[in-house]
């Protein structure tokens, strides 16, 4: 009765699994203590579920789980294991010290046909065998157990609803549909789910989950298709890091779903106004550092060297904005100088440097940016050339004294 009112709220649930999904990004580490930093920073947003880590990766991983354990409080703690009785026993050791309402366990095995002859030479009957032994062991010490086919995507549908089928009849909690190659496209995405809730009966007693990855630059969007269509729980990262092409980026949905919480009909519980902070948290602890022209959390979202948008910003900030920077947390728009500038940044540049902005100072500075003798976007360099000037067109009563003027630049 309890899950059936959780899935019944207009709510999505986002999971975070920046500690283990995300840290798959190769050449990216961090120790524990820098993963409990993040993990109470994602508590702090309104996080609903944090994937602390696999145990069975080796000790460090064991650090940073425990850790976590010891110091965060609000969101469920989850550990990531295989279905195998030294991973769950292993995942119950670490987790112990957690409160059994806010600790957790995604059992995982590949069911794809690729998976299951390649990798663990099972046949399905085997498989289903497994899932259902390894959700029976883990309820002796998790009240939450969830269940995570790898490869869902590109497994039989009607193999995987069976298997859907027997691990909720098992006892897990919650199911989750995962890309793990990340080839699904939003229509692919509404047609798997749709089938799973008509195909899978007990799917009234358990949640539905779903992780996607953005190999083909579709994850944000697979991931509010699976919105529309009914799924409880969104997993994603920050920033989107992760294996190859990342993962769902939770910035991206999260602000998705507060702008346009009508559209889907449901909102989440994340505190937008604290994307930005999470967001250069993970960059400066993780050492990825979003594209300029990332979604979202990109350095160029709210700055442009483009005089038409700059004259349109100062205009009106909205001419040319997606949505005001405060909802994610971040400063105000930016103007850059450069060779797309306009007389109107020129203007509002000097001003706020305390400098004249005659006509034919700003005529001046324009010649400047657009002669082509500097890096084109080069701010240190066009800083240092308004240094230069600025004894020169200084208004006069700011200096007190009359000065030479600046020779003309050509």
């Amino acid at each position: 009765m309890v899950l059936r009112h959780q899935k019944a709220k207009p709510l999505v649930q986002i999971s975070d699994t920046t500690l283990r999904d995300g840290l798959q990004t190769p050449g990216t580490s961090l120790e524990p203590g820098q993963k409990v930093i993040i993990a109470e920073a994602l508590a702090a947003a309104g996080i609903h579920s944090i994937d602390c880590g696999f145990p069975a990766a080796g000790a460090l991983e064991i650090e940073g789980v425990r850790r976590i354990a010891e110091r965060v409080r609000g969101p469920i703690l989850s550990v990531h294991a295989r279905t195998k009785a030294e991973d769950i026993d292993l995942a119950a050791e670490v987790m112990s010290g957690v409160s059994p309402f806010k600790r957790a366990i995604t059992l995982f095995i590949g069911v794809s046909p690729i998976h299951r002859k390649h990798k663990h030479r099972m046949n399905k009957t085997e498989v289903i065998r497994t899932v259902v032994e390894a959700i029976e062991r883990a309820q002796s010490a998790f009240e939450i157990v969830s269940f995570g086919p790898e490869d869902a995507s590109r497994t039989e549908p009607d193999f995987l609803h069976e298997v859907y089928e027997e691990a909720i009849q098992a006892g897990a909690i919650s199911i989750g549909y995962t890309d793990t190659v990340g080839i699904l496209t939003p229509m692919m995405v509404h047609d798997a789910l749709r089938r799973i809730q008509d195909s899978v009966p007990s799917l009234t007693d358990a949640m539905l989950a779903v992780h996607f990855h953005n190999d083909l630059g579709l994850a944000t969007a697979n991931a509010l298709e699976a919105v529309r269509v009914g799924a409880n729980i969104i997993q994603g990262t920050i920033n989107g890091i992760g294996e190859r092409a990342g993962n769902t980026a939770i910035e991206e949905i999260v602000t998705v779903l507060t702008l346009h919480k009508e559209l889907y009909g449901r909102g989440v519980r994340v505190d937008p106004g604290r994307l930005c902070e999470l967001s250069r948290l993970v960059a400066d602890m993780t050492g990825i550092q979003p594209a300029p022209n990332k979604a979202v959390v990109g350095r160029n979202i709210f700055r442009t060297e483009t005089g038409v948008h700059q004259d349109g910003l100062l205009k009106h900030r909205d001419t040319y904005m997606p949505f005001p920077p405060e909802l994610i947390g971040a400063g105000d728009f930016e103007l850059l100088l450069g060779p797309n500038s306009g007389k109107g940044a020129v203007r509002h540049r000097l001003e706020a440097e305390g400098l004249d902005s005659s006509d034919e100072h700003v005529q001046m500075v324009l010649a400047y940016l657009k002669n082509g003798k500097h890096a084109a976007g080069d701010q240190p360099e066009i800083d240092a050339f308004l240094e230069r000037i600025g004894p020169f067109v200084t208004p006069d009563e700011a200096r007190g004294t009359s000065a030479a003027a600046p020779e003309r630049v050509s």
